[in-house]
């Protein structure tokens, strides 16, 4: 079976500076890989890049072994993308949401079921603005399972939350995953990253410092908390955040 994500040489340049340069990247399917690095190391223009929504430089991208240039209508069917709270109309409800996002395709989950499994059954009326962080937070997870997809991108789904929720929020990924779902999320929680990671690939200024494990991240500088570790991979010489 393919790999869910491959990326080889990805570059993408700004006013001639890399913000992302000859990234590789292996994905296994039915796991969960976190992407990260300090604001500015290149995660959203990566994403962004392997999505096909911004174009790069150089490289190549197969997603679920299709070229997300040339496959888009085709390869969007097959993947979920949720990023952080976007610019929803003031007053719109959780069904009306979820209704729009499953008309953009034509084998759609049962917006409804999915609700009722993510604890939100008796929201559907809601508006968005009213949930809780948590609610809103499991609302986002929902929209990204609407394609039924075998790959889904989730950018700090967790910010803002209080442990409870952000525990409740991990339970839910952790069992899409053990039903063969890819995962690939960004997040600066390192307790998170342990918790649901299989492999990760640290970022530091465009450059990829470090693809592995959390516990070969430890044993590679020498730490025993990973968090250390991040710190040491994701800083630059000066201590400073890429």
């Amino acid at each position: 079976m393919e790999n869910a994500i491959e990326v080889r040489g990805l570059t993408k340049r700004y006013d001639g500076r890399a913000v992302v340069n000859g990234l590789h990247l292996t994905v296994r399917r039915g796991t969960v890989f976190g992407l990260l690095g300090a604001n500015g190391a290149g995660k959203s223009t990566s994403i962004e890049c392997m999505l096909g929504t911004r174009k790069a430089e150089s490289g190549t991208v197969r997603l679920l072994g299709q070229d997300p240039g040339r496959n888009r209508r085709a390869l969007m069917e097959r993947i979920g993308v949720q990023f952080q709270e976007g610019d929803y109309q003031q007053e719109i409800r959780v069904e009306e949401l979820c209704e729009e996002t499953a008309c953009l395709y034509r084998n759609h989950a049962d917006w409804r079921a999915l609700l009722r499994r993510f604890g939100l059954g008796e929201k559907e009326r809601s508006a968005v603005r009213s949930l809780s962080g948590g609610q809103r937070q499991r609302l986002f997870i929902v929209l990204a399972l609407i394609p039924q997809p075998e790959l889904v991108f989730l950018d700090e789904l967790t910010t803002g939350l209080d442990a409870r929720a952000r525990r409740e929020i991990w339970q839910l990924l952790a069992s899409l995953r053990d039903q063969g779902l890819t995962i690939l999320l960004t997040s600066h929680f390192m307790d998170e990253v342990e918790a649901l990671c299989d492999e990760i690939c640290i970022l530091r200024r465009g450059n990829a410092v470090f693809t592995g494990t959390v516990e070969e991240a430890k044993a590679h500088c020498g730490c025993t908390d990973f968090e250390d570790a991040y710190l040491m991979l994701s800083e630059d010489e000066k201590g400073e955040n890429a």
